[in-house]
């Protein structure tokens, strides 16, 4: 599971990817796992949720990058475009709506597209969080 942002910019809309993230880590208490991963310039945490072993990513570069380091944790762990979760905020949803992708183009989200881009796929899952537009 990939929350897409860009690293260091806390509290904004954009970021709503590594937010989510942050929130998952603490409901599956790992939040005070995450490690920095410098093979996929990443903050990694691991995880398991209902017998399913998850890799949490916050890439640590920024948006239009983010495929870079969620490419090279699926080389690392050893996962394929279709085992992946995109977590990335939707200007065209109203704040707080929520949706799932399965595949398709990146409707032009830079990181969503730099994740095709990295992985030469577009069959990741998306979890489209509504940030409106401001």
């Amino acid at each position: 599971v990939a929350g897409l942002g860009n690293y260091g910019l806390r509290g904004t809309r954009h970021n709503v990817g590594m937010a989510v993230l942050d929130r998952l880590a603490r409901q599956l208490a790992v939040a005070e796992g995450w490690r920095v991963d410098r093979q996929c310039c990443a903050d990694v945490a691991m995880a398991t949720a209902r017998g399913l072993e998850l890799v949490l990513v916050k890439p640590r570069r920024f948006m239009n990058l983010n495929g870079l380091s969620v490419a090279s944790a699926a080389e690392i762990y050893s996962l394929r475009p279709e085992d992946i979760y995109l977590v990335h905020d939707d200007l065209d949803k109203a704040l707080g709506k929520v949706a799932i992708k399965l595949g398709g183009s990146a409707r032009g989200h830079n990181g969503v597209r730099s994740c095709i881009s990295a992985l030469h796929s577009n069959e990741m899952t998306r979890l489209r969080v509504g940030i409106g537009r401001p």
